[in-house]
């Protein structure tokens, strides 16, 4: 099963967000980008790819005592990003740091139990918003939520989400994600 540890900041949060990039969809060439659904928003702190049911157990345990390790902390949803022209992205703001922490505990109790977690670039905490699809400029687009500041929310859990890739060949048809377990952060 595919699956990748993650934060899903709370339907609130979402919400002021998709308000603040609806905007962007009325923009020149908006229709090239392939669109992420705000209700498959979240902060990835570990991908960890095709996963052997058979490894689940462990991995669930050593999730449960990252999650139990690392404090609940605030965040908001903040600003606008492009990684090159290729991904837009929502940023964080508040307690980074933490986050930052609780994806290198995922990362390790994933390497730990025996799955390789591609750890070649540093964490960034963002939201995947939208991905080109050819040669398209996103400055325009993260300019554009460059004062965009939502409400802070309290991140309180850790979950293991598999992701469900498209088969069916319909144009259009994305991912579907389901929460497998999810833990509670220090309180």
């Amino acid at each position: 099963m595919r699956l990748f540890v993650a934060v899903i900041p709370p339907s609130s949060a979402l919400a002021e967000l998709a308000d603040a990039a609806a905007q962007l969809r009325g923009f020149p060439d908006a229709g090239r980008l392939r669109w992420a659904a705000p209700d498959t928003w979240h902060f990835t702190l570990a991908f960890l790819g095709e996963v052997d049911e058979g490894l689940l157990p462990e991995l669930t345990e050593r999730l449960g005592r990252a999650a139990h390790r690392h404090p609940a902390h605030e965040v908001r949803l903040a600003r606008g990003g492009r990684f090159g022209d290729r991904v837009l992205w929502a940023g964080a703001e508040g307690d980074v740091g933490t986050l930052g922490g609780l994806a290198a505990s995922a990362a390790a109790g994933a390497r730990r139990t025996g799955i390789g977690v591609d750890e070649s670039r540093p964490f960034h905490a963002h939201l995947t918003l939208a991905r080109a699809t050819g040669r398209l400029s996103l400055r325009p687009y993260a300019e554009a939520l460059a004062d965009f500041r939502g409400t802070p929310f309290r991140v309180g859990r850790l979950e293991l989400v598999r992701s469900r890739l498209p088969g069916s060949g319909t144009p259009g048809e994305r991912p579907r994600y389901e929460t497998v377990e999810s833990w509670p952060l220090r309180t």
